[in-house]
Order: structure tokens, then sequence, then C-alpha cells
């Protein structure tokens, strides 16, 4: 059994194991910084930590994200720093029995490593992502890292 935070990205649903997901919050306009992939719009500060924010919509489908009143940040700790996805809809928490969960061996996914799986539930599939391999997979996410390690040290 394993424990899922689901959110919704254009059509498609995806999750994020909950013990990776520190917060779910309202969309805030982050800081921008200047330099830094076009991927990441920013930073914000949540719980006095400098988060970067990531459009999820143009990591996996490479167009920019559309803002509306569900639009949230899933705040995720990787292995050295906190990101925040941006989502259409943060949908739930549910439980997906292993049974339901299945492997992905299909070609296309050996260039998507951060798709950990595929639970295959009655109603619906939902595309299981690790977000410290999909974070350290981006192009430019050292860079990432380099910039919030540095700005932690001059706070």
């Amino acid at each position: 059994m394993e424990k899922v935070v689901v959110f919704q990205l254009a059509n498609e649903q995806y999750a994020i194991p909950v013990e990776h997901v520190v917060s779910i919050e309202k969309m805030s306009h982050p800081t921008i910084i200047p330099g830094m992939p076009s991927y990441m719009l920013g930073v914000v500060r949540i719980r006095g930590e400098l988060v970067p924010v990531l459009d999820t919509s143009q990591i996996l489908y490479r167009r920019p994200y559309t803002e509306t009143e569900k639009t949230r940040l899933i705040v995720v700790h990787t292995d050295d720093v906190y990101v925040a996805f941006i989502v259409d809809d943060a949908k739930e928490i549910i439980d997906i029995p292993s049974h339901m969960m299945k492997q992905v061996n299909m070609l296309a996914y050996q260039q998507t490593p951060y798709f950990i799986g595929i639970a295959n539930l009655p109603d619906r599939l939902i595309t299981v992502i690790d977000p410290t391999i999909l974070f350290d997979h981006l192009e430019g996410s050292s860079t990432i890292k380099e910039h919030i390690k540095n700005e932690k040290q001059n706070t």
C-alpha cells in the first residue's frame, strides 16, 4: 500500500508519494531570479525556507501553466532542497494498493526515469512521479541548487 498526493495537470492525473510532500500551498507569485532555467519561475518563502517554483506543465508538456483559482504549489523535499511544483489542482490523498501499481517498462519511459509507476485503478490511471529524480533530471537543476545554497548562506 502506498499513500500518494494526487494532482491534476492538463487532462492527466499524477501522484507524488506522500513521504516527499512537505505541504500544499495556494499559488503565490514568486520573486524572479535572473539567469535561472525557463521552467523555474522564481522563488517563494515557505515556512522560512527559500523554495524554487517550477512550472510542471512546462517541464512535462513544454507549455506554460495557466493559473486558475485551483492552481496549487506542491512543496516537496528532494535530497538537497525544497522545491514547489505548480499543478492545476491538488486533488486528494489516496492509498494505492500494491497490486494496483504497475511498473513502467515502455520505451518512452526510459527518457523519463522519474515516472516510477502507474496506478491502474478501476476508474482511472495515475502516473506516480518521484520528485527527487524529476528535479535532478532537469537541465539546470544544479544551478538552482547552487543559488538556493548561496542564498541560505547569505541570510
